[in-house]
């Protein structure tokens, strides 16, 4: 799992059948470089809210076994604490 932050949302009016209804996010690495990436949201994520992305198998699992997904975002974080 990795945290980013939600930067945009993403709006496709034709897409795979299986991403009918899912809601698109733009999301950015919470530190450091990267890529930002378009996931799908699962837990009902806002714009510039931190939150945990899984990518992968593991993020096609959470939307659904059959979508061509990347990335998801699974959870909303309430609070970073760096030690």
């Amino acid at each position: 799992m990795y945290l980013g932050k939600v930067v945009g949302t993403v709006v496709a009016t034709r897409k795979q059948e299986t991403l009918v209804g899912a809601k698109l996010m733009l999301v950015a690495p919470y530190e450091g470089e990267g890529q930002t990436m378009v996931a799908v949201d699962t837990v009902g994520a806002g714009v510039g809210e931190i939150v945990l992305l899984t990518i992968g198998n593991p993020a096609r699992n959470a939307v659904n076994r059959d979508s061509p997904v990347d990335a998801a975002i699974v959870g909303i974080v309430d609070t970073v604490e760096h030690r």
